[in-house]
């Protein structure tokens, strides 16, 4: 979960962002208030993508962030002057991108049990599990293309998928976190 105060044209909100995932509604905390969101697609950060806030979709442009002064965002033609208060607690390093405002990537790993991460960077060519599927120490969770190699990558422990947080297409560095089991 990422935790951020920011301005947005000089009024303070609250952001929380729970585990962003490409593939179905996820869940942001605007002033303790749920906001559901979803991605169009997953962004590449250099051209405008679109994000569904409640189902109208927003058109996004993004500069550069800058954490020690006001940077500016584009929304639907509109440029938005933000700038980053304080990061409370985060338990996912932040992103450098500058969608990390707007949504949390994880991209480092957790020193937890359970969450399986990337070994290397490369292309996920498929995913063999879903939210709530049981799995044993071995399963095939995923396969990840990486110099024109097929790696799959399994299941360090029996247990039950919590979470899913790629998608077949998506490009991932190493350590992205993939999937969480409980």
């Amino acid at each position: 979960m990422l935790r951020r105060e920011i301005t947005v044209d000089g009024k303070p909100y609250r952001v929380e962002v729970d585990n962003c995932n490409l593939r179905a509604p996820f869940l942001v905390k605007v002033n303790d208030k749920p906001v559901e969101v979803t991605l169009e697609e997953e962004p590449d950060y250099k051209t405008p993508f679109i994000i569904k806030v409640r189902g109208k979709p927003y058109r996004v442009e993004l500069t550069k962030i800058d954490r020690q002064a006001p940077f500016s965002v584009k929304v639907n033609n509109t440029v938005l002057q933000i700038e980053l208060k304080s990061t409370a607690k985060k338990m996912v390093t932040a992103p450098t991108s500058p969608t990390s405002v707007l949504i949390q990537r994880p991209t480092k790993k957790i020193m937890e049990e359970g969450v399986v991460t990337a070994p290397m960077a490369g292309k996920i060519i498929s995913v063999k599990v879903k939210k709530g599927d049981s799995v044993k120490v071995g399963d095939v969770l995923c396969t990840l293309e990486a110099m024109k190699m097929e790696n799959e990558v399994t299941a360090p422990k029996n247990g039950v998928i919590e979470e899913v947080t790629v998608r077949e297409g998506q490009t991932v560095n190493a350590d992205h976190i993939l999937i969480v089991i409980k």
